[in-house]
C-alpha cells in the first residue's frame, strides 16, 4: 500500500473514531496539548504519526492503539 493510501486511511479511522464519540477537533487537541490545526492534518492525511502521536491520539479518544489502526 503506498504511503499517502495509509495515511489518509488512518486519518479516517481517527476522524471516524473521533466523531463516534461525540468529540471536536478543538476538544481533542486541548486533551492531548496539540492544537486543532494538528488535528486537521492528520485527519486529513497529512501527517505522518510518530507512534508517540498515535498513543497520544489514542488515549485522548480512550481507544487502545488496536481500535485505531483496525481495518486500515
Amino acid at each position: 500500500m503506498e504511503k499517502e493510501v495509509l495515511l489518509k486511511k488512518l486519518g479516517e479511522r481517527i476522524r471516524d473514531i473521533r466523531k463516534e464519540k461525540g468529540i471536536t477537533q478543538v476538544q481533542l487537541a486541548h486533551v492531548i496539548g496539540k492544537d486543532q490545526q494538528s488535528i486537521q492534518r492528520l485527519e486529513g492525511g497529512n501527517v505522518n504519526p510518530s507512534l508517540y502521536y498515535l498513543h497520544q491520539i489514542a488515549t485522548g479518544l480512550d481507544v487502545s492503539l488496536e481500535v485505531i489502526c483496525r481495518d486500515i
